[in-house]
């Protein structure tokens, strides 16, 4: 069997030196244009891969960073997932994924654990009960990026889109075709439940802005964003005494998915007597019947942010922190149109940071 080429066949391949060779391959400093080529030519030639391992364990790193989710089995985080997998692939690191069900501790031990430091070069964390007390005091040697809502005011990178705003466009949305006494499903009134808050604000914003009053009794809480959770808050709204809404908005598309389920088994007709948007664009929701009307994050985009911010820390401790919103989309589909066609309004993020 044919020995693996090593980085001093490569620098003989090019007629370079094995520094020059290193350079290119690690991007550790500028190398001439020409003198690349043929290094990159020589990596192809001989099928040179580098050693991984032995270069991370040179530098006290593992190759290894954290993706810490709620629910693995949420479409949106295992969508996320394969994102962030992607992009950190790019970079030469391998994604580690755990889950943490939503649980304070869970949450709290996976970020905290001394023994990790040697496990993870980083770690990207979606919390779902964390407050801004849970958080350690920042340490550069392990940085740390969170997804989701802001849980606290400085030291921490954070990628997220406008809730606001996204909820906001989607309350509007059901407005402009006609309706008028909208619903929402997905509330979470207590400390840890600051996104689903935010999507509220935005509800209750579009109101305000249109001149329509808000019947509170119609905002329908949630402990969970689970597709049972749509549907038993859909029922209730069908057995309202004063009749039910014409029309739902829904913070997840998990919840909208269960709500036009509950709809259609009631012989609700969706879009004609109660329309639906939901939130996320998960796969599942462009081929439901009707297609689901829904706020899609630009996914990519924050996986793309979120390694950025974390590599950039690990290659620099003096790196600041930012707050980063992504872009998000409307996309309007069958479940408020009732045409098959899916159009999209578009709106940017904003980039806030880095911190003050």
């Amino acid at each position: 069997m044919k020995s693996p080429a090593r980085l001093r066949d490569v620098a003989a391949r090019a007629g370079v030196s094995i520094r020059t060779v290193s350079n290119v391959v690690n991007g550790y400093a500028p190398v001439s244009e020409e003198k690349r080529k043929r290094v990159e030519a020589a990596v192809a030639e001989l099928g040179y891969r580098p050693n991984a391992l032995a270069r991370n364990l040179k530098n006290g790193r593992s190759g290894l960073i954290a993706l810490v989710v709620p629910e693995l089995d949420v479409p949106y985080f295992s969508e996320l997932a394969r994102a962030v997998i992607a992009r950190a692939r790019e970079f030469g690191y391998t994604v580690v994924v755990d889950q943490t069900d939503g649980d304070r501790e869970r949450e709290r031990e996976l970020i905290q654990r001394e023994g990790d430091a040697a496990l993870f070069d980083g770690v990207i964390l979606s919390a779902l009960s964390l407050s801004q007390h849970d958080l350690p005091p920042y340490d550069p040697s392990r940085p740390l990026v969170l997804l989701g809502e802001r849980m606290v005011d400085g030291g921490y990178d954070h990628v997220a889109i406008d809730n606001v705003a996204a909820a906001k466009a989607a309350t509007e949305h059901l407005f402009d075709i006609g309706r008028t006494r909208v619903a929402a499903i997905g509330d979470q009134p207590y400390e840890t439940g600051e996104t689903a808050q935010l999507r509220t604000r935005g509800f209750l914003q579009a109101h305000e802005e249109r001149g329509i009053p808000v019947d509170r009794s119609l905002i329908i809480p949630r402990r969970n964003f689970h597709f049972s959770d749509g549907a038993d808050a859909m029922l209730k709204l069908l057995n309202r005494s004063d009749g039910p809404p014409d029309a739902v908005f829904c913070y997840n598309d998990l919840i909208a998915i269960g709500a036009i389920r509950t709809l259609l088994t009631h012989g609700v007709r969706v879009p004609k007597d109660i329309a639906v948007v939901g939130f996320d664009d998960i796969e599942a929701g462009r081929y439901l019947t009707p297609s689901l009307t829904t706020i899609a994050p630009d996914r990519a985009a924050i996986a793309k942010l979120a390694v950025e911010r974390l590599v950039a820390r690990l290659r620099s401790a003096e790196a600041e922190a930012a707050e980063l919103f992504v872009d998000y989309q409307l996309i309007i589909r069958e479940s408020t149109t009732g045409e098959a066609s899916s159009t999209v309004q578009r709106r940017r993020g904003a980039e806030r940071g880095p911190w003050e």
